[in-house]
């Protein structure tokens, strides 16, 4: 069960959500004040939650999440096939991790990384 929900921020909403859904992430819900306010999303991916903020007191641009996933490879190729950059493709760190670096529109770091068994 996830107990924290990493919060990013975004400056545009649709071309944000596209990337997201790119990655696989469906949106759970959306919300907005009012007609023409930010929006505030939850998303989730294989039971990985995160919120993306359109709100500027929220949080800055330029965060980091690190999701723990079962097979970076698969990962890659996935995102790759939508159409994903990837920043850093998988490499085997000094500390038994497998991992990939990838930047979402508004420059936040997402690195999805594989443990050992």
């Amino acid at each position: 069960m996830q107990t924290v929900i990493p919060q990013l921020r975004m400056t545009d909403a649709e071309r944000s959500l596209a990337f997201y859904a790119a990655l696989g992430f469906t949106v759970d819900w959306e919300h907005r004040f009012d007609t023409g306010m930010p929006l505030f999303a939850q998303l989730t991916r294989d039971g990985q939650t995160l919120f993306l903020s359109g709100h500027a007191g929220d949080c800055a641009i330029g965060g980091a999440v690190y999701f723990k996933v079962r097979d970076v490879d698969a990962c890659a190729r996935a995102f790759a096939a939508a159409g994903v950059p990837i920043v850093t493709a998988p490499w085997d760190t000094d500390w038994g991790t497998r991992e990939m670096v990838l930047v979402d529109p508004d420059h936040n770091r997402l690195r999805f990384a594989q443990h050992p068994d």
